[in-house]
């Protein structure tokens, strides 16, 4: 069951839910754009949350600064990326040795840049990327960078795009590509989680590294 938390982040107090499973692995889960409607509660990021535990992860997801509790307001995905941070501190600090960072649109994009200044995570996957919306370029060399999930009929995140870029993040990330998905995963849901169980399922629950 997920329990309401906060953490602070470069002073602001954010909400999350975090749900612990035995073990040392956990995700933190990003949410999609704050300007239009995004927030942990948004269905893909629940899908994701779910495939996530069931496969025995812990996890925590939260609101960025400015949506639903968290306090502060939206800083343009730089601010953004200090929230992230904040959360995967939050999250070793609750006891997961071994952290895994998943963002889907807008999450993703802050994920990318976060970890490109730094922030260490053992894997990264993003949902989504939106390449022909937000500015992805100058992000590269994604070493965590495991796999991508794109819809076959996403305009926000275009699969043939999401290619291309795909070698300059990480060329041993692999591209999942959802038949029939836009970028809302519009009656594809249970599709995107069983290809999250279908990847997740070769890595222990109990993890140890």
């Amino acid at each position: 069951m997920e329990i309401p938390v906060s953490f602070v982040s470069a002073g602001y107090t954010l909400e999350g839910l975090l749900q612990k499973h035995p073990g040392s692995r956990g995700v933190v889960l990003t949410h999609p754009h704050p300007l239009y409607g995004g927030d942990m509660h948004n269905s893909v990021v629940d899908a994701a949350h779910r495939a996530y535990t069931e496969c025995g992860f812990s996890t925590l997801r939260f609101n960025f600064r400015g949506v639903g509790g968290s306090r502060g307001r939206y800083d343009e995905g730089s601010g953004e990326q200090e929230d992230v941070a904040a959360a995967v501190s939050f999250l070793k600090d609750s006891g997961i040795h071994t952290v895994h960072l998943c963002g889907y649109s807008f999450g993703a994009w802050v994920n990318a840049r976060a970890v490109m200044k730094g922030l260490f995570i053992d894997t990264m996957n993003m949902i989504a990327p939106p390449v022909a919306f937000m500015n992805f370029k100058g992000i590269t060399g994604l070493e965590t960078l495991q796999r991508v999930v794109v819809g076959d009929r996403d305009d926000i995140a275009p699969v043939d795009r999401v290619r291309r870029m795909l070698p300059s993040w990480n060329p041993d990330a692999d591209l999942d590509i959802i038949p029939g998905a836009d970028h809302f995963f519009s009656g594809r849901l249970t599709a995107l989680k069983a290809a999250f169980r279908k990847f997740l399922a070769d890595v222990s629950p109990t993890g140890s590294d």
